[in-house]
């Protein structure tokens, strides 16, 4: 640890599939501490199965938190998450113990770890403008539109992910700068913790493989049981956690667009293109140290104890 004033934190990220979760309940027995979710879908009650929740049987082995805190038509922002996660990790520091934060939400870890700039609020009529237009002039109008005006930020989106894009242009309208040059501004330097952030890779087609297998058994395990169960509890298909990966192609089955064998052609190519993606995000961080599995496992718990010197 460089600085004893700081709080010392310990990330483990990584692409989809690659073991994150398996590794931090391991480590966290090893070393007694206690998980922090950075996986922006584990946080919605009920959505178990499709977001890869740890089991409760998992969860009993070691405390978790920002599991199943918020029902699926709740909003959690990378800004709540921030609050709410520090909150924890601070609490823990104080009672002599480590938080050990695991997820692939690398949007989460950085508004924890650098911070956000400060955005304006959001604006509730300007948004329902913009979904209204999105349904009037088509699925691509409103990614078109923040290639316009943020070239920049709509390269670093996808035109699948209306959450986001809407956020751009948002942020875009109320200052008249782009949400790209604000973020460039503020730089994301700010951080309260001594860090030490673990990332984890294995062979591509391994990674691929594990991705098919875990699609496969979401099938087994009942997937489309949960997607039915909460759609009968009165979720609205459009609500936001239903246009994740997973759940947006079992709709599709569900209301007869898919066959079920498409439906899962699609989730298991879209899964590798989302871990794709999550590569590209945090290879852009210089401060992860990167760890093949499952080659390189006890170096992690060297580094580990190395970090917090034990």
């Amino acid at each position: 640890m460089t600085n004893p004033k700081k709080i010392p934190l310990i990330i483990i990220l990584g692409p989809t599939a690659v073991g994150k979760s398996e590794l931090a309940i391991e480590l966290a027995q090893k070393f007694g501490f206690e998980i922090v979710n950075a996986d922006s879908m584990q946080v919605y009650r009920g959505m178990d199965i499709g977001s890869a929740k740890p089991s409760l049987k998992e969860r009993s082995l070691v405390t978790h938190h920002l599991i199943d805190i918020k029902d699926p038509d709740e909003e959690f922002s990378a800004a709540q998450f921030k609050e709410e996660a520090r909150d924890i990790i601070v609490s823990l520091a104080q009672e002599g113990k480590v938080a050990l934060v695991v997820g692939g939400t690398g949007f989460y870890i950085r508004a924890l770890t650098k911070g956000l700039f400060p955005a304006p609020s959001a604006d509730l009529k300007f948004r329902e403008e913009l979904k209204e237009k999105e349904k009037t002039k088509g699925k691509w109008y409103l990614y078109k539109e923040l290639e316009k005006v943020d070239p920049e930020a709509a390269s670093k989106i996808h035109p699948n992910d209306t959450f986001r894009i809407i956020r751009a242009l948002e942020v875009f309208y109320l200052t008249g700068e782009p949400i790209s040059q604000q973020q460039k501004r503020h730089q994301f330097k700010h951080s309260y913790f001594n860090l030490l952030k673990i990332g984890l890779m294995r062979d591509r087609s391994e990674i691929h493989h594990r991705i098919e297998q875990r699609v496969d058994k979401m099938i087994k395990d009942g997937l489309l049981d949960e997607a039915t169960q909460l759609l009968e509890k009165g979720w609205s298909p459009t609500i936001k956690p239903f246009q994740s990966l997973g759940y947006k192609q079992i709709l599709s089955y569900l209301q007869g667009e898919l066959s079920l064998d498409e439906a899962t052609r699609l989730i298991k190519r879209n899964t590798k293109r989302y871990g794709k993606r999550q590569l590209t995000w945090f290879r852009k961080d210089s401060e992860i140290k990167w760890f093949t599995l499952p080659q390189q496992s006890l170096e992690i718990s060297e580094s580990i104890k190395k970090f917090l010197k034990i």
